[in-house]
């Protein structure tokens, strides 16, 4: 799944909460059947909902469980750690941003 293709976006997608997310993200979670991420992080946006910059990333393991986590930014403590026991996640790692109520691909920043 080539993501690094995405740089800016077209169009804006919106999710039932209000959350946007770009033609990367979209793309992700079409083709790598994951809009469940795209739920995850806007379930967390009223708990975050004062960090207008967000680094999301998902790491997954060999047993295909995972773990998912925000941080204001590289090197800062986690503000969100979630595990995952069982993901058919595409990729073995991710990351991507929110920023001010958008989800975008680090490409597409």
């Amino acid at each position: 799944m080539d993501l690094d293709n995405f740089i800016g976006t077209e169009n804006y997608y919106k999710h039932f909460t209000g959350l946007l997310y770009t033609d990367g993200i979209h793309y992700l979670a079409t083709e790598g059947k994951c809009f469940w991420l795209i739920d995850l992080i806007a379930s967390y946006q009223g708990k975050l909902k004062n960090i207008p910059f967000q680094l999301w990333s998902i790491q997954v393991f060999e047993d295909k469980s995972a773990v998912i986590t925000c941080k204001e930014d590289t090197g800062q403590p986690d503000l969100v750690k979630q595990e995952i026991p069982f993901t058919d996640f595409p990729l073995k790692s991710f990351e991507c941003y929110h920023i001010d109520g958008i989800l975008l691909l680090k490409s597409e920043y």
